[in-house]
């Protein structure tokens, strides 16, 4: 290996200072790889386009999944119509032009799963803070963290801050279930514990319900949005309609899986006041208090259903709605749960909802149990009973309201988005992204003719397009998806982590300087 790629490979993969005590030996956690992968991973360190492949992965963020494309493009002057530069995908280090794939998971690519996280972060703190084009004065509207559960289907296995788990049932109830297993667990369970949320009985589970619940809960969270604001309204005995000519309703909101399977909102909600072309985030009205948002909301979410059609023919109805474990808190009044003393912070609260906004299914979950593995068993059998039906009657699929649910399995029924937000809580992730991309191409120029990037130039990143000078035209065609071998993406899935490893050391080391 040559001293230019040795350079350039230290270069590419962000490593930790070497005096760091976990610097010692391989830089990188690559220790859980099988031979094959080893011993790909090792070829791609010897090949001669090693050069190429670090300084392709390099541009990507050693994205884990990019996608290859072939083709060129132009970037046009607007106003003359000139050409101003031009690039084709046989100019790129490996002669294929690679692409971040934008994967929000972080078990898929931790690369772009973390740009998507702080682009989350930035997006639900300017909403509460102000920033990025949001007023600082928006931190003076009621706001409340809320989180809505799901309710439950059968009695799991839990921690109960550390009490027993489940040590007596009610009175003149027995022990044993109807199919003669314990329903108590005198069990004290720890975090990490297999057992955590694992049916006591799995046949008495009820996982029809806990699948129609999950399939429509982006409902029932559109049905709670409608219904605080009517809420809302009667709590100030005027029509909804009036309401809206005072005050609206603005939310950012995530859903994370629970360890039974299921997923629950954590939300930030604002009541501003009614928005104007020159204020789109006005002072809410007088008498609205966090304390008295967290009211509605509370009663918003007991008071929402949902009768979820049947599953199949023969099937009931079930009438779906939140669990009874709901939290609304004020984000100003009330207090950290590590430390009491000290008030929630914009930092922590976004810092939290941004976590959860790149989590999937199976890292909240036990992949190998028996309770997920029964779960996804039901999911198919639903599909494989849906199937024969409509083969049975001549039915399209399309027509029954579970046709995609056989889609969404790897999501456990799970259908809806895991981050939203309200039209006007705060800036987009689409400007955040062209924000970024802008100031790429600005530092790209400002490099390439051998210059500092001026403050001055990066004061219009989030304005609208229309404002651009110049046009880019493309002509690209897909060639295919991730690299070339195992071992290539196991390599760029380590740098990535050493990368944000690296970061959060950083960012430590500037909080204790700080």
């Amino acid at each position: 290996m040559t001293r230019e790629t040795r350079d350039r490979l230290w270069g590419a993969l962000p490593l930790r200072p070497i005096e760091h005590p976990a610097a010692e030996g391989h830089p990188l956690d690559l220790g859980h790889l099988d031979a094959a992968t080893e011993a790909q991973v090792l070829a791609r360190l010897l090949s001669r386009d090693f050069d190429a492949w670090s300084e392709a992965a390099s541009r990507v963020g050693h994205c884990a999944r990019p996608i290859r494309l072939h083709g060129s493009s132009q970037t046009i002057d607007v106003a003359t119509g000139e050409v101003l530069a031009s690039f084709s995908s046989a100019d790129s280090p490996l002669g294929v032009l690679h692409v971040r794939c934008g994967n929000r998971r972080s078990a898929d690519c931790p690369s772009c799963s973390r740009i998507y996280a702080a682009d989350t972060f930035h997006l639900i703190r300017a909403g509460v803070v102000g920033g990025k084009g949001v007023p600082g004065t928006v931190s003076e509207n009621p706001l409340v963290f809320a989180t809505l559960t799901a309710p439950s289907f059968g009695q799991v296995h839990g921690t109960r801050s550390g009490r027993r788990c489940r040590p007596y049932r009610g009175k003149d109830q027995p022990d044993r279930c109807a199919h003669g297993r314990p329903a108590v667990c005198h069990a004290t369970h720890v975090e990490g514990d297999p057992m955590l949320g694992q049916p006591l009985c799995g046949d008495c589970y009820d996982y029809a319900s806990h699948i129609v619940w999950q399939w429509w809960a982006p409902e029932l969270w559109r049905r709670f949005t409608i219904a605080l604001r009517r809420v809302l309204a009667r709590m100030f005995g005027i029509s909804a309609d009036r309401l809206a000519k005072i005050a609206t309703v603005q939310f950012a909101r995530v859903a994370e899986y629970q360890l039974r399977g299921l997923v629950h909102f954590h939300a930030l909600v604002r009541v501003d006041g009614k928005a104007t072309d020159d204020d789109s985030h006005a002072p809410a009205p007088a008498g609205i208090t966090a304390a008295l948002l967290s009211t509605a909301i509370e009663t918003a979410a007991a008071s929402v259903w949902f009768d979820a059609p049947p599953l199949f023919g023969g099937d009931l109805v079930r009438r779906l709605r939140f669990g009874s474990q709901v939290d609304a808190r004020p984000v100003r009044d009330a207090h950290r749960t590590d430390d009491p003393e000290r008030q929630l912070e914009a930092e922590q609260v976004a810092g939290y909802l941004a976590k959860y906004a790149t989590k999937s299914a199976t890292d909240s979950t036990d992949t190998t149990s028996p309770h997920l593995h029964r779960l996804r068993s039901t999911i198919a059998q639903t599909v494989d009973r849906q199937r024969f039906e409509a083969a049975a009657t001549d039915a399209p699929m399309a027509e029954y309201p579970y046709a995609l649910l056989g889609k969404w399995a790897h999501m456990l029924g799970f259908r809806g988005h895991f981050s939203s937000k309200s039209r006007r809580y705060s800036v987009t992730l689409g400007r955040l992204r062209r924000a970024r991309v802008r100031f790429q191409r600005r530092l790209a120029t400002a490099t390439r003719e051998g210059r500092a990037l001026d403050a001055r130039e990066l004061e219009d990143l989030l304005e609208d397009d229309d404002t651009e000078t110049t046009l880019v035209v493309g002509h690209w065609t897909y060639a295919g998806s991730g690299w070339d071998t195992d071992g290539d993406a196991e390599l760029a899935k380590a740098a990535a982590a050493r990368a944000r490893e690296y970061a959060q050391e950083r960012a430590a080391s500037k909080h204790q300087n700080g």
